[in-house]
């Protein structure tokens, strides 16, 4: 029996196999997501060929992508391009430039 080492230490981050933080999560959902969508082809009739096919295929584009993710991005580098998405590449100001200013007096 195989004994695989999850966590190197506390305070370190989760890695199993090269992958790091979230996509261990990631890795697993997919999996996780394949398999019932092949249960739920093979349920409704569909050729146990092409749910075989199905299944060999999306199982290897999701770890070929996973992989390739981890190792462009890194391990804080997905959510670091999620969060750049998220902020507005210019700030628009629809006030009139004579807005900014007026000065209140301090009475």
């Amino acid at each position: 029996m195989n004994t695989y080492n999850i966590n190197k230490g506390i305070g370190r981050t989760v890695e199993f196999k090269g992958l790091k933080a979230q996509y261990l999560f990631l890795f697993a959902g997919g999996l996780l997501g394949m398999l019932i969508l092949i249960m739920i082809l093979y349920m409704t009739g569909v050729n146990s060929y092409l749910c075989l096919f199905i299944g060999i295929g999306g199982g290897s584009l999701l770890v070929w992508q996973t992989f390739s993710l981890n190792k462009k991005y890194g391990e804080h580098g997905l959510m670091k391009v999620g969060a750049n998405k998220r902020h507005p590449r210019y700030i628009i100001c629809r006030k009139p430039v004579h807005r900014y200013f007026k000065f209140k007096s301090k009475l």
